[in-house]
Formats: structure tokens, C-alpha cells, sequence
């Protein structure tokens, strides 16, 4: 369940961005971000990379949003947010911590933090999180720039993409200790 409260903030984003529009949207995704941060103080976990990132980009979306107001589309935020997010994964790949580390360290035992095997296996989870990211913001630009594709293709491709890589991010590490 750890990987998805993740992502959580980005649920609330979407749901409050279809129902009140993009600045609400930002907002909600702020505080849900926010709402993260104690909640894994309170369980004694430290919070992760994922989540204070989300943090950092919702409130400066937001930040930006309020002090260069500008006419701005449901598309335009998302892609946005998606490419903050994605930025975000490869960020922590790119400094040696992919952001799946801190949510695998809360299920395996400590000695194997350390292995070679275990720190492979977040970097192919941790790529294919960015794979998924990057097919959304694909869809995303297909959508902006194509406006007469159906807003029912970033849909698909949004859940596709985000199933996939979750159910990857179950099945991988099991298949990668067999071998």
C-alpha cells in the first residue's frame, strides 16, 4: 500500500481538477501532499522522496499558479504535474536513490539493503515508474497539441501506464529473486 499513498496526491489532483478546475486541483494536491508528511511521522517512517517532492511541486505550481495568473486548461496543469512527477523519478534515479528504495526498504529486512541485487531491482522498478510517467506525458502533448484526440486517450493511457508499472512493481521483485 506504501507506493500508492504515494501517489495519492496525484488522486486528488485529478478528481478536484475535473470537478473545480486546475487551481483547485493544485491545491487539494498540496495538502494532500502535506497530509503525507505527518501521517509517516506518525507511523515512524521518514518521509520519502516521492512524497516531498510532491510537496515541493504542487506548492510550487500552486505558487506560481497565484502570482503570474494566466488562463490555464485542465491540459496545460497536467502536463505539469505529470512532468514534475516524472522529473521527480529521475531525479532520484539520477542521484543514486530511486524514490521506490524508501517504500522497499519498509518490507525487506535491513540486511539486504545493502546487496547489489536489491538496489537492481529499485532501478528497474524505479524505470519503469518513469516509463509509465513518460507515456503520460506523451499522451498529454498528444492531447494538447492534437486537440481532436479524445480526452478518453489520455484516460487509457494514464491507467494503462499506472496499472502496468504497479502490477510490474508487485510481480518484478519475486521474478528477479527466482533468477
Amino acid at each position: 500500500m506504501g507506493i500508492l499513498l504515494g501517489f495519492a496526491p496525484f488522486l486528488g489532483f485529478a478528481l478536484a481538477t475535473s470537478l473545480w478546475g486546475p487551481t483547485i486541483g493544485l491545491l487539494v494536491g498540496a495538502i494532500a501532499s502535506a497530509a503525507l508528511l505527518p501521517y509517516q511521522l506518525f507511523r515512524k517512517h521518514r518521509p520519502k522522496v516521492l512524497e516531498i517532492g510532491t510537496l515541493v511541486m504542487f506548492a510550487g505550481l500552486l505558487a506560481w499558479a497565484k502570482a503570474f495568473p494566466s488562463p490555464q486548461t485542465v491540459l496545460s496543469v497536467r502536463l505539469r504535474v505529470d512532468i514534475g512527477l516524472l522529473l521527480i523519478i529521475l531525479i532520484s534515479m539520477a542521484i543514486g536513490r530511486p524514490f521506490t528504495l524508501q517504500y522497499a526498504r519498509e518490507r525487506v529486512p535491513a540486511e539486504r539493503w545493502k546487496s547489489p541485487r536489491f538496489a537492481r531491482i529499485n532501478l528497474v522498478i524505479t524505470s519503469v515508474w518513469a516509463l509509465a510517467f513518460a507515456c503520460i506525458v506523451a499522451a498529454d502533448l498528444l492531447m494538447i497539441y492534437l486537440p481532436n484526440v479524445p480526452v478518453r486517450v489520455g484516460i487509457v493511457v494514464t491507467v494503462a501506464a499506472l496499472y502496468g508499472a504497479y502490477r510490474f512493481t508487485t510481480w518484478y521483485p519475486k521474478h528477479a529473486s527466482q533468477t
